[in-house]
């Protein structure tokens, strides 16, 4: 997922469409009408929105059709609010195109639901053994999708704050503690200077808040469900691990360092001064570093206990189960799986390159380069969100309790009403087997 503030415009959409797209619909695919003909594919993307980004997709087919004769893909581009819910009405008709995008953390669900097949990519010339496994869109052993670059999340902070309230700078060998982190807040927060301290982009939505927020409970200890069999989130989310940080978390607000809701674009707000300490992605990077120079640190995660995180998997390309040429759709999707493919990408949308190769030919990058860092919390910190087709679900369900907790709720009875709510539509829907 290209996780940069456009994105969550559409999450909200994103995780209530790929609900509703599965529901009832968990039986498999039909006859396809993707096509004007079995030799036309046609192919959706979510990126209408993101001209830099839709050039190297355009690109991409472009140089396909042009490579051979037997196969022609058509593009068609959505603005990301448009995108999932163009996705339902497609799939409820049987009209689904070929070619998509798919958001990672929903892989599952699409391939449960019956909407996407899985991809036989093997002789590309980038091996999926070369990607970061956050970029590989798996269910059940088998691989739905794929994608060519990554987000990772971190900390942007000032140098020159840090060091004027005797704050260490951490590294990756050596994260901040809890407790660090905690002091350096309330060094902060007495500072004056800063009215919250911490910026963690409260006032956003959907998706960003399993996303952001996920990472940190399960540093603590805790996770959105028990990961072995993914049949309840009883004793996981509402643990004594997770208990103790939806703890933590609420008191952010109590204490003054962090705002129950902040404003619509964060980033812009850490720039201004507003704030010291900004939990965002690597997607603002280069913009950061453009108006702050060498004073801007970018900090890996804080070790809350169990290890620093953060959330993986971004956008992703499967095949709908429904295309009546797979064998051209897999001749696309391994087409596209060219190491410049996967540089332009990165170089586009200024975020990780997926492949390692890639990774060598962006400057910034590559071993050595100023945003290297990113890769390394990629290969390190990285913590797919829970593989099952209950997500989307799941995912509202934390947003839910973690705005109430933010709001003063306490944060046991939320996390116990989410865990409820969640056992509830996993026993309603059999667990999702199938």
């Amino acid at each position: 997922m290209v996780f940069r503030t456009r994105r969550l415009a559409g999450a909200s959409v994103a995780v209530a469409a790929a609900t509703a797209l599965v529901a009832g619909c968990a039986s498999g695919s039909g006859s396809s009408t993707s096509g004007a003909d079995d030799d036309t594919l046609t192919l959706w993307t979510h990126n209408a929105g993101n001209s830099a980004e839709l050039d190297v997709v355009k690109k991409i087919i472009k140089d396909f059709n042009g490579s051979q004769s037997k196969y022609k893909v058509k593009l068609q581009a959505f603005p990301q609010g448009d995108y999932n819910k163009s996705v339902v009405a497609a799939a409820s008709a049987r009209k689904l195109p070929c070619l998509l995008d798919v958001d990672g953390p929903n892989v599952a669900n699409w391939a449960w639901g019956g909407y996407l097949d899985p991809i036989d990519v093997s002789g590309s010339e980038v091996p999926l053994s070369d990607q970061l496994p956050s970029t590989v869109g798996r269910y059940k052993d088998k691989v739905y999708a794929f994608g060519f670059t990554d987000v990772s999340l971190t900390f942007f902070a000032r140098k020159s704050v840090l060091n004027e309230y005797d704050i260490r700078i951490p590294t990756i060998d050596k994260p901040w503690t809890k407790d660090e982190f905690d002091s350096a807040l309330a060094k902060l927060k007495k500072s004056g200077k800063f009215e919250y301290p911490l910026e963690m982009g409260t006032g956003l939505v959907g998706e960003w808040y399993p996303y952001a927020y996920s990472p940190q409970l399960q540093s603590f200890g805790g996770d959105l469900i028990n990961r072995d069999g993914y049949k309840t989130a009883s004793g996981t989310l509402d643990g004594e691990k997770a208990v103790e940080w939806a703890t933590w978390f609420g008191s952010l607000v109590s204490k003054g360092y962090l705002s129950k809701k902040s404003g619509q674009d964060p980033n812009k707000d850490f720039l201004a001064g507003k704030s010291a300490l900004h939990w965002d992605g690597s997607w603002n990077a280069a913009k950061n570093a453009e108006k702050l120079g060498d004073d801007l640190a970018i900090i890996p995660p804080v070790d809350f206990g169990d290890g620093p995180k953060i959330g993986g998997a971004s956008w992703q390309w499967g095949m709908s189960s429904t295309c009546a040429n797979k064998a051209g759709a897999e001749a696309w999707l391994k087409f596209s799986r060219q190491t410049k493919y996967f540089v332009d990408y990165a170089k586009a949308t200024g975020t990780i390159p997926a492949s390692e190769a890639a990774v060598k030919q962006v400057a910034d990058y590559q071993p050595g380069g100023k945003f290297n860092v990113f890769v390394q919390f990629a290969r390190k910190y990285a913590v797919v969100r829970p593989v099952t087709p209950a997500y989307p679900y799941i995912a509202t369900e934390f947003e839910k309790a973690t705005q109430d907790i933010l709001a003063g709720a306490d944060p046991k009875n939320a996390l116990g009403q989410a865990v409820k709510d969640i056992d509830n539509d996993l026993k309603s829907n059999n667990n999702y087997a199938g």
